[in-house]
């Protein structure tokens, strides 16, 4: 089955007083992984129930296929929806989870009961093409040997996998999934993700993904979609996203845990006054206002105290996470910054230590006070 595009034009929803989506426009290519990313209450959620017809718009269209979905019951639809509460029918068997859809569409109400639907012309062999169908998917996602269980005997990565189940068993043209990894350990969400990147590729199935957390978007996704504030920030792939962000909040939230950051004068010809120490930074080059000289963790080094160009800093305090370590140092200019550096190196320094701080002049960005920040890579962000 050929997989359809998806295309979002201007979609506004409020509630009361509160305007939860402003306009919201996004293509999906067909086939495509695009992720919305954002912080909670930034509209992604609403955004996908609109889409799936859970909820409707005041104003803007959705079209799949160039067809309108609008006026379009939500069965109707041939979209999926993976929720992140999986939404399992509890009393129900992993395999009757699984072929709940296609009981409800492929069977009539008489159908469906055990002696008399048995009998009924056509019956039988409608029920052993879902049974395929089901056998089949349940292969796919490796739930074999869970057919017979019950939700309450699986875990919580089990439960996720019958939830998709469920969603490819209809061979849907669109996926929607909203956070389904949100409720899975931190060790298994790595492993479920994997499972999704793996099934995506082999169904090339258009899916529309929804989640807050920057690792789950860049492992995943063939674009992302960033929102604030129920707007659409930024486009782009995850490789550019963490290149070249258009503004301070995309910085920040694809920063984390750490972004640097700093207010400083107008710069002139790139160059920026951090104190007594004046720094070349290429971003800045052809701005003539005041702004925030931003850089995360990784594109930052600490040396020698006395090298040219260098920030005196001062050692505050030292975070281990693995192989690598987080130094905060204290600057003369009022302002902590973070260094990602190896942890065995910190291992040698001390609280209180002065070093230079050396910012890499081709990876920091500048942004204006207006926001209105040149992006470098704009023809391959878009």
């Amino acid at each position: 089955m050929a997989a359809l595009d998806l295309h979002i034009d201007k979609i506004s929803k409020r509630y009361d007083v509160t305007d939860v989506l402003r306009g919201v426009s996004l293509r999906v290519a067909p086939g495509e992984f695009v992720t919305l990313l954002g912080p909670s209450g930034c509209g992604k959620s609403t955004l996908l129930r609109i889409i799936a017809g859970l909820e409707r718009a005041d104003r803007g269209h959705v079209r799949a296929g160039g067809r309108g979905l609008d006026t379009v019951a939500p069965k109707d639809r041939d979209l999926a929806f993976v929720f992140q509460s999986y939404a399992l029918y509890p009393h129900l068997s992993v395999y009757e989870n699984i072929a709940a859809p296609l009981v409800m569409r492929e069977l009539t109400s008489l159908e469906r009961l055990p002696v008399i639907g048995a009998r009924m012309p056509g019956a039988i062999q409608r029920k052993r093409s879902i049974e395929e169908r089901v056998r089949q998917t349940s292969a796919l996602l490796k739930l074999d040997a869970l057919l017979d269980r019950r939700p309450a005997a699986l875990s919580g990565g089990q439960r996720q996998r019958v939830a998709l189940g469920r969603a490819m068993v209809r061979k849907p043209k669109i996926f929607l999934m909203d956070e389904p990894l949100a409720n899975l350990d931190a060790a298994l969400r790595i492993h479920t993700r994997g499972e999704i990147a793996r099934l995506h590729k082999e169904m090339g199935t258009t899916t529309l993904f929804v989640t807050h957390d920057q690792a789950e978007a860049a492992a995943l996704s063939d674009r992302v979609a960033v929102m604030f504030g129920g707007e659409i920030r930024q486009v782009a792939a995850p490789a550019a996203l963490y290149r070249d962000p258009i503004d301070l909040d995309v910085a920040r939230f694809l920063a984390q845990p750490f972004l640097n950051e700093l207010a400083v004068t107008a710069p002139i010809g790139g160059g920026l006054m951090i104190g007594n120490s004046r720094l070349i930074i290429r971003d800045a080059l052809g701005y003539r206002e005041p702004g925030t000289l931003a850089f995360r963790p990784e594109h930052a080094s600490l040396v020698s105290a006395d090298q040219p160009g260098a920030l005196p800093v001062q050692v505050a305090r030292i975070e281990y996470s693995g192989t690598d370590a987080y130094v905060f140092a204290d600057a003369e200019v009022g302002a902590q910054f973070v260094v990602r550096i190896a942890a065995e190196r910190a291992h040698s320094m001390r609280g209180g230590e002065t070093l230079g701080l050396s910012i890499d002049s081709e990876k920091a960005w500048f942004f204006p006070s207006s926001g209105s920040r040149q992006r470098r890579d704009r023809s391959r962000a878009a």
